[in-house]
């Protein structure tokens, strides 16, 4: 946590991770972020991974540091108490459509300045999940050996999207600080994902070559890298990206030779260019396979890490929680009161600031914990009003 964001409060409507992720971004930064839910919980309340009393982990880790909200949404009060919220503060954040109560001219009548800033599935506002616009981009045509499609497991366009949702609404903001000026930013995860292939270069490759890139497996397209097994089975991937890192990997399996009769024969250098390394990877693979298939992982390491070649080992999830560096002594990490009860390394904002002290991770709120504060001060709401809209079951409270 840093307050950097101090002074700036956003309402989030959403569920599921897209939006919420940049709710997230914007807490760990300072900023007061109010989650709007219904009572009892939205859609993504109870999302797996669960613990025994069906507490979700994952609603807990992206909801930290945010403050709950809880209305009943199913009733026109419940919906204009939101509706006040977001005219009341003047930014939100939401997966809610486009049309509808959440509409941005709708919440914009009597906010003239108010930035909205809408994450969608496609653009025309048709529903999409992570992993149905991920298959209509052809990512799983290039995952795994083939024939078949491998989806993986990774949400990217939803983190991406909730990233770049974050840095719009700062955008937006910067353009409201010097124009007055309010809007609508919509960012739809099928133009996150497609767009993202076009700035790697992917949507100029295959229209210039006019077929699909092939599937390569573990091979990294383009560079020397691809994965590799040592004497005692450890499966760790090598990648080469620099010059001196080609001259250290030869050295340090003692191929110098060997790949030099390989470069005589096929009137090529191999030093300099990582396109020439891919294309004759047929010839240098073998090589390689030979040579780490007769190195220990751990010797093997020590002369990689000499060399400054880059590497690293396959390993659970399980073995990387336990790996001290990436979650024990790594300072992104703290403790916190969690709601489920179970006690567990929180993640706080994942940039370093060396000037600034970082803050301990805050806890995710409990649903409608911080309902009657934030309807005292954002709407100035009197008491007997809050107990009367709880008392009719148009606010919740935890």
């Amino acid at each position: 946590m840093y307050d950097l964001l101090s002074g700036l409060s956003v309402i989030e409507a959403s569920s599921f991770v897209a939006s919420p992720t940049a709710g997230l971004y914007c807490a760990q930064m300072g900023a007061e972020v109010i989650r709007v839910d219904q009572i009892g919980g939205g859609p993504d309340f109870r999302r797996w991974p669960v613990t025994e009393n069906n507490d979700s982990l994952y609603w807990e880790n992206l909801n930290r540091a945010k403050k709950s909200v809880a209305l009943d949404l199913g009733r026109p009060e419940g919906r204009e108490l939101l509706q006040a919220l977001v005219r009341a503060t003047g930014q939100v954040i939401t997966n809610f459509p486009a049309k509808g109560f959440m509409g941005h001219d709708v919440l914009a009548h009597g906010r003239a300045d108010l930035v909205t800033i809408r994450v969608m599935g496609w653009a025309d506002g048709t529903p999409a999940l992570d992993y149905t616009v991920n298959n209509a981009v052809g990512y799983p045509m290039l995952t795994g050996a083939g024939p078949e499609p491998v989806n993986h497991v990774l949400p990217a366009w939803d983190l991406l999207s909730g990233a770049y949702a974050a840095f719009a609404l700062l955008a937006a903001l910067r353009r409201r600080q010097e124009t007055g000026l309010g809007g609508e930013v919509r960012i739809p995860l099928s133009d996150v994902a497609i767009g993202t292939i076009a700035n790697l270069g992917g949507v100029a490759e295959v229209l210039h070559q006019g077929a699909n890139r092939p599937r390569m497996g573990n091979t990294v397209y383009g560079l020397f890298g691809r994965d590799f097994v040592t004497a005692d089975g450890v499966r760790t991937m090598i990648v080469v990206v620099t010059a001196r890192q080609w001259a250290n990997l030869l050295a340090a399996l003692d191929l110098t030779g060997a790949v030099a009769a390989i470069e005589a024969e096929r009137g090529v250098s191999f030093a300099k260019d990582d396109g020439l390394r891919f294309n004759h990877r047929d010839a240098l693979f073998p090589l390689f396979e030979a040579a780490i298939g007769q190195r220990d992982h751990a010797s093997l390491a020590v002369a990689l890490d000499a060399g400054g070649v880059v590497h690293s080992a396959y390993r659970t999830m399980l073995d990387a929680v336990n790996d001290k560096d990436l979650v024990a002594e790594n300072p992104i990490f703290g403790a916190a009161v969690n709601p489920s009860g179970f006690a567990y390394p929180a993640a706080g904002a994942f940039a370093t600031v060396p000037q600034l002290e970082r803050q301990a991770p805050r806890p995710a709120p409990r649903n409608g914990q911080h309902s009657e504060e934030v309807l005292a001060e954002r709407l100035s709401l009197p008491s007997g009003e809050i107990a009367r809209l709880i008392d009719a079951g148009i606010v919740g409270t935890a």
